[in-house]
Order: structure tokens, then C-alpha cells, then sequence
């Protein structure tokens, strides 16, 4: 037997260790997995190029718990170590590796996720662990070794008994601890970061029923077995070519990921690289309507199938962040700060790659079957339109597939809309004008008012189509965005087709003073020249102050308080119309009344008229009924 002191210049390692990374302590078993993992998976490459003359056979990973001794048990069937072999990579790279981790990231080694970088994986088993032993034999033909360590800087290796191939690792669980004795503890961490490893988990067993046997009568009961417990699938769709998968195979893996959810996905994406760095995954859009504040954290980051974090904010585009799914990549750094880690050159490729696969993705479902993308659209347009905004090379690419639907159910791209609809809605200026709604409900009168003249009105109903017009404005010469109830359809669209007024100048200035006396100060009043049917008092907002009111609400622009600043209101008023003929020829207290209640059929119109109002305005019109 030898003993020695690990040449370490920190003497108290081990509370640093437990100090700096108790916040993530639970680690230390993906780290101990991941370490069997590596080292079955290096007798395989061994054996495959013929360097191990040994048979590989189906090796695993065992956990085990000895509640009774406080043990843990973490047994591979790897490629194992001599004494030589411990004596350099635990007591000598492994340990200089943490205190080179503690020196250089005391800071931030809360947030640093993965640590196997720094050879750390190891002694995080201390994190839990007052004692450590490594039995271990290797696949050449030399003695096994047992390696003890009580967490101090001194250890014991000696020869060992042992005659099985690999390494066991033997932790004797602290008192503070003792939760990772318990057996639903241990399988909800292999749930959480070993589900997709590559290499089978056993732990335990489970019961399972023995097939029905032909001639089991009506009383048969059926008969259990116990059989070893595997807990991970070790080919999860995402390590698999595209061309292996079906669409069940898609559907199937998604809820493998999502046990407890119900929809299915509308579709998938297949990310699939290995130049000029490594990333495999699957992602999936959900059903997401128009919600912003839907929860992010469901994709899920992967190393070599380890799962490391589901926080993917810098790897994967911020407007994907809504989707849900697996990236796996061993080109992404984790063993630095979060904002190291988005300044990386690698991290900032990756998510320019998932910004284009995405969008070739989407161009293709929109060429191969518009009319299903179409019926989809209304539950992904919020994730593509927060993409139009916040990724530029997402923005360029978006013309190919990015939707605008109408009021009557038509879907138009850009360029259609632009084709479909200069004709009648180019104004005399030269600009075409697209009109849209926000509300098919709310502004039914506006939108019947502007079809019935042949226009098509867009319906943009998602929080930040302020945001979005803004942009798509600055970006096409001579088109205007102007949503139905932002003026008088003539105002909005203005084709210089002068209405000759059935009133005289005079007239139209005493109407108007009577009306600024009587209408409230929130409505600024417009006499207009109108057709004589046309609808007597309309309420519009201004396109302009409503739109920065907005996008002032929803963040990202607008004017400095404008989200504060109260609702404005244009009231346009027919002058042609036989109303505003009525209200001159009245006496004083008609004239109230009859102005009284064209506001607030107008405000009723708008949804304005609420409350007191409203009951008052209902009262007023049951007394006219009697």
C-alpha cells in the first residue's frame, strides 16, 4: 500500500469546493456518469481500431444505493485504470484542474454549469461525500487498484482483489447529505441530466408483466417479473440522420421530452451540423397564439447527451427561446460566465446557424403546403414576427414565408399583398396604404365601412405589430400602414375626390363652435365633406399617437411617457349628413340631446361607452320606446 499527500498548494480544497458550487451540488452524479461514460466509450474506440484485446459486449453504468452502510454506488464496465494511471489522473491532473477552477472562477463558479472541463468532474463527488474510494481495473493486463480519500489532501492507493474490468466509485455520503441516499432523489437526477446518455443506467429493477399465455382462462392473473431498470434511451432522435425519423418518430420523442403535455407540436426542425463547429437537436414549435409572456427555459442544452442547462439565452436566437426542444453541441464553452459565454465566436456561429436552418425550414413548409401553413399560422406568428424584429439575417429571409391575413380569411405574402392591393388602395401621393384591424369584433363597423368600398384590411392582432409596421414601413418605399379606425376611410385613403358640401361656410362654423361647447375635451372634432349616407359621427384614433402609445407599452420605443399619457380621440363628423342638418335647425336643448346621443352611439360603436354612461344611455333610449 502506498500514501501520500496530493500535491496541492490549497490545503482546504475541499470546503472551497463545497462552498463555490454547493448551489449546483447535485452535479457531482451527472459528473461521476459522465466519467463512466467517457471511459466505456474509449473502449469502444479502443477495441473498434483493435489497440484493446478485449471483448466490448454490451457494457452499462450501475447505480446503487446502500442506505444502511450511507453508500453510493457508481459501477462502469469502462476501460478502468492502473495505479499509474490513478496516481496521474486523480491525485495529479484532476486536482491541479480544481484549483485551477477555484483560482480562476471563485466569482462566478455558481454559474459556470459543466466543470468536467477543468478535470473537476471527479471531486465534485466531495461536494457530497466525506469519504471517496476508487476500485478500479483496467483493460491491460496489470492488478487493479483502490484509491481512498476522506477529503483531506491525503489518499491511500493500494493493489486490489478486484477482477471485473472498469471502475466502481464508492461514496460514503455526508450527514448533510443523506438526501442522496434516498431512491427517488437519485432517479429524478438520472431523470434530469442522464435520460439520453450514451451508454445504458441501470438502477434497480422494476416489475414487469410475463406475456398471456394462449389458453390463460377468464381468472388468469398475470405474473410479474423482476427485470434490471434502465433509465435512459441511449439514441434519442437527435443523434439520428433525418432520414431515419418518421413523423411518429417526431411526435413519439417529443413526448418522451414532454411527458405531461398534450398538444402535439405543429412541426419540427432537424438541426444537424458538423462544420465549421458540432450541433445536433430537434426543435419544436408549439402552439403559441398571440401570448408574449408564454415560459421560456424549454429547450433543453446538451454535451455529447449530457444534459447541462435548460437557460440556452446566447446559443440559441432570443426569438426561439419561446420553442421547445434539444440542442446538443460539444463546441458550446460552459465552463465560463454567461456573458463569456455569448461573447464566444462559436456560441454567436451556432445561433446564426439555428436562425437559417429555422428559416429554410419555414420556406419549405410554406412551399411544399401552404394551405396547412396557413392553418398554423396564427398559432406561430408571434415567434416569426418577434424574429422579423430582433434578428436581421431571421428579417431578410422572412418575405418568403411571413404571413398577413385579411379580415375575410385571405393569407397574402408581402409581395402579394403589395400586387393585390395598389390598385384601389394607392393614395394620391403615390403611397399604397394597407389597411389592417386589431379587432374584427371591436372594429366591425370600420372594417365593413372600408370592404364595402373593395378594400382588403389585414388583421394584426399580436402585441408588437406597432413595432413590426414601424420597421416594414422604414423598409418599403411608399407604403403606410393605417389601421381602419385611425380616420375617415376617405381621410386614410385619400383619392383628392373632393364632396361638395351641402352646407355653407358659415353653417359649418357654427356647427363646429356648438360642438366643441358640448363634446368632451379627450375628442377633437373634424367637420368632413362626406358622402350623405355615410355613417354621422365616427370616432378615430390617431394613427400616429396611438401607435407610439403602443409601442411604448409594449417596450422597445416609443416616446419617453407616452405609455402615461391618456386615450385622444378624433370625433369626425358628417357635415352632408342629415343629422348635422338636424342639429343646426334645432333649438338649444334638442341640439344637446340629439349630439348627446350620437356620441355615445359613436362611443358605443368604438366599445367606449361603458358604466355610468352606458346604463344612462340605455335608460334615455327605453324612455323614446314608450
Amino acid at each position: 500500500m502506498t500514501s501520500g499527500k496530493i500535491n496541492v498548494s490549497v490545503e482546504n480544497i475541499f470546503p472551497l469546493i463545497k462552498k463555490f458550487l454547493y448551489s449546483d451540488h447535485e452535479i457531482f452524479l451527472r459528473e461521476l456518469i459522465s466519467n463512466g461514460t467517457d471511459a466505456t466509450l474509449k473502449l469502444k474506440h479502443l477495441t473498434s481500431i483493435g489497440e484493446a484485446k478485449t471483448e466490448y459486449g454490451n457494457p452499462i453504468i450501475e447505480i446503487k444505493i446502500d442506505k444502511e452502510g450511507k453508500k453510493l454506488h457508481i459501477i462502469d464496465q469502462g476501460i478502468g485504470m492502473t495505479s499509474d494511471e490513478v496516481e496521474k489522473y486523480i491525485n495529479q491532473l484532476a486536482f491541479s484542474g480544481a484549483e485551477e477552477f477555484l483560482n480562476k472562477y471563485e466569482e462566478s463558479a455558481k454559474d459556470s454549469g459543466i466543470i468536467g472541463h477543468f478535470g473537476l468532474g471527479f471531486y465534485s463527488a466531495f461536494m457530497v461525500a466525506s469519504k471517496v474510494e476508487i476500485f478500479t481495473k483496467s483493460f491491460k493486463d496489470e492488478p487493479a487498484a483502490h484509491w481512498t480519500c476522506d477529503g483531506s489532501p491525503e489518499f491511500t492507493l493500494e493493489p486490489h482483489t478486484k477482477t471485473d474490468r472498469g471502475t466502481e466509485i464508492v461514496l460514503h455520503i455526508a450527514e448533510d447529505s443523506l438526501e442522496f441516499l434516498e431512491e427517488y432523489k437519485i432517479r429524478e437526477l438520472l431523470t434530469k441530466y442522464n435520460k439520453f446518455m450514451p451508454i445504458p443506467i441501470k438502477f434497480g429493477t422494476k416489475k414487469e408483466a410475463l406475456p398471456k399465455p394462449d389458453d390463460a382462462g377468464d381468472d388468469y392473473k398475470a405474473e410479474y417479473i423482476d427485470v434490471d431498470n434502465f433509465i435512459n434511451n441511449p439514441n434519442p432522435a437527435w443523434t439520428k440522420q433525418p432520414s431515419e425519423l418518421s413523423d411518429e418518430d417526431y411526435k413519439s420523442f417529443y413526448r418522451e421530452l414532454y411527458p405531461s403535455q398534450f398538444e402535439e407540436p405543429l412541426f419540427h426542425i432537424h438541426l444537424n451540423v458538423d462544420y465549421p463547429f458540432n450541433l445536433t437537436g430537434i426543435l419544436y414549435f408549439p402552439k403559441l397564439g398571440s401570448d408574449l409572456q408564454i415560459q421560456k427555459d424549454k429547450i433543453q442544452l446538451y454535451q455529447n447527451q449530457v444534459f447541462v442547462t435548460d437557460n440556452v439565452e446566447g446559443i440559441v436566437p432570443e426569438f426561439l427561446l419561446m420553442l421547445k426542444g434539444v440542442v446538443d453541441s460539444p463546441d458550446i464553452p460552459l465552463n465560463v460566465s454567461r456573458s463569456g459565454l455569448q461573447a464566444d465566436s462559436n456560441v454567436k456561429k451556432i445561433s446564426n446557424y439555428i436562425t437559417r436552418k429555422v428559416a429554410d425550414k419555414l420556406k419549405s413548409l410554406f412551399n411544399e403546403n401552404r394551405e396547412d401553413f396557413e392553418a398554423k399560422w396564427s398559432d406561430i406568428k408571434i415567434v416569426l414576427e418577434y424574429g422579423m424584429l430582433s434578428e436581421p439575417k431571421f428579417y431578410e429571409k422572412s418575405g418568403d414565408f411571413v404571413l398577413y391575413p385579411t379580415t375575410e380569411n385571405k393569407y397574402y405574402t408581402l409581395a402579394e399583398l403589395k400586387e393585390a392591393t395598389k390598385d384601389l388602395q394607392t393614395d394620391k401621393d403615390g403611397k399604397l396604404v394597407v389597411l389592417y384591424a386589431s379587432n374584427k369584433e371591436t372594429q366591425h363597423s370600420y372594417i365593413d365601412i372600408a370592404t364595402s368600398k373593395g378594400y382588403q384590411v389585414l388583421l394584426l392582432d399580436s402585441p408588437i405589430v406597432s413595432h413590426l409596421i414601424q420597421k416594414l414601413e422604414a423598409d418599403n418605399e411608399n407604403l403606410t400602414f393605417a389601421r381602419v379606425d385611425a380616420d375617415h376611410i376617405d381621410k386614410l385613403i385619400n383619392k383628392e375626390e373632393t364632396q361638395i358640401s351641402k352646407l355653407s361656410d358659415t353653417e359649418k362654423e357654427t356647427l363646429k363652435t356648438f360642438l366643441e361647447a358640448v363634446v368632451p375635451k379627450a375628442y377633437s372634432v373634424q367637420l368632413e365633406s362626406l358622402d350623405s349616407d355615410a355613417t354621422p359621427f365616427i370616432i378615430t384614433q390617431p394613427e400616429f399617437m396611438r401607435r407610439m402609445k403602443e409601442m411604448s407599452q409594449s417596450g422597445g420605443g416609443g416616446m419617453f411617457g407616452m405609455s402615461n399619457m391618456p386615450e385622444m380621440y378624433n370625433l369626425v363628423v358628417n357635415a352632408n349628413s342629415e343629422l348635422a342638418n338636424s342639429i343646426l335647425q334645432a333649438n338649444e336643448e334638442n341640439q344637446k340631446e340629439l349630439v348627446k346621443n350620437a356620441l355615445d352611439l359613436a362611443k358605443l360603436s368604438q366599445g367606449l361607452l361603458k358604466g355610468e354612461e352606458l346604463t344612462a344611455f340605455v335608460k334615455r333610449s327605453f324612455e323614446t320606446l314608450k
